[in-house]
């Protein structure tokens, strides 16, 4: 099954991005060791959906405790959110806030006048 290929809309002339690029670098940050990229590309499989923790831990093999503390890293960036279902806590990407992100990053493109 292909990938889903995602359009980033550019962003209107001399309009600012709705973080500041200290607030990108976190969100980056976080998402820099491969657990947690792993977490994240995950959950974007899943939505809109998302995952329980323990579907987490299942398909990716990270044990819990330290599942835990990167799902918290991530929790914390916002870049997923974990809502309460019984027992268990449901976790899913904020696809808005990854939005933000690639629009961030893709704000320059094209303007030294080169095609992307």
């Amino acid at each position: 099954m292909a990938a889903p290929r995602i359009t980033i809309a550019r962003p209107a002339a001399g309009s600012t991005p709705r973080h500041s690029a200290g607030r990108y670098a976190g969100m980056l940050a976080a998402m820099g060791s491969e657990p947690r990229l792993r977490i994240v590309r995950l959950l974007l499989a899943a939505h809109p959906r998302g995952l329980v923790a323990g579907g987490i831990q299942a398909e990716l093999g990270i044990p819990n405790s330290t599942l835990s503390h990167h799902l918290e890293k991530l929790r914390i960036e916002e870049l997923v959110t974990a809502e309460r279902e019984a027992t268990f806590l449901r976790y899913r990407a904020n696809t808005a806030l990854l939005e933000d992100l690639l629009v961030f990053l893709y704000a320059e493109c094209c303007s030294r006048g080169e095609s992307c």
